[in-house]
């Protein structure tokens, strides 16, 4: 399934490009790159050279989907493994269908 806006969530994230651009901690806020890793409540962002850790529900993402489409993600909505998340999302849709 090809990735898009609405069914990011649904999707890997590692190997995508990220930037934070919005937390309540400043420091977080401007860090960009490719994502390397994640875990239930973190994101790890290769910026410039070093691997930063980003606390998924301190901050909202913009990702750059292999389309070349920005889609912005509040983080509270990717918390948890990734195929717990897969998983949560699947059943949410089909409740909505």
């Amino acid at each position: 399934m090809r990735i898009t806006p609405r069914n990011i969530i649904r999707h890997e994230l590692i190997g995508l490009n990220a930037e934070v651009v919005a937390s309540p901690h400043p420091g977080y806020v401007g860090i960009a790159g490719r994502v390397m890793d994640e875990s239930a409540k973190m994101l790890y962002i290769e910026s410039r050279r070093e691997v930063k850790a980003v606390p998924k529900a301190a901050a909202t993402f913009r990702f750059k989907l292999p389309s070349g489409e920005h889609v912005e993600v509040e983080g509270w909505v990717i918390e948890g493994r990734p195929e717990d998340r897969v998983k949560r999302a699947a059943k949410a849709m089909r409740r909505d269908s």
